[in-house]
């Protein structure tokens, strides 16, 4: 799968966002390297600490259908009410920690979507250069 159709996967999978306190819409797109595409978007809570990001919403769904080999993750958000292109929205430290988990940082493709024609592809190391992953525990 290309990028550019990633990207186009992430934006439809943030229309199907959860977030009536933030107004704040996330959409990821998460691709095994087996080609297949799991969607995630964001779905928030009164409570706010049983949130769940977008990021690992796709990375759960795709677990616990036993993937484990991840090549690329597409995520476009932003205000609801904002049209494309959208503001560049990177994952937080948490998805980010997920990531880490599943992925060899030097590998993973995280791509920032504005709209499906315009985006940035940055290796996971590039967003949490000294992360903490199972090789810490090892050493």
């Amino acid at each position: 799968m290309k990028y550019q159709e990633l990207a186009k996967e992430a934006l439809k999978a943030r229309e199907h966002a959860y977030a009536p306190y933030s107004g704040f819409a996330v959409g990821a797109a998460l691709l095994t390297r087996s080609g297949k595409t799991y969607w995630g978007c964001n779905i928030e809570n009164a409570a706010f600490t049983p949130s769940n990001c977008a990021e690992r919403t796709a990375f759960f769904e795709a677990v616990k259908l036993g993937e484990r080999d991840f090549a690329a993750i597409a995520v476009a958000g932003g205000k609801q009410e904002e049209v494309l292109p959208l503001r560049r929205c990177t994952p937080c430290g948490v998805c980010l920690q997920v990531m880490l988990e599943f992925c060899d940082p030097d590998e993973l493709d995280v791509i920032l979507v504005r709209d499906e024609m315009e985006y940035e592809v940055h290796k996971l190391r590039e967003l949490v250069p000294f992360g903490f992953g199972k090789k810490n525990l090892s050493e």
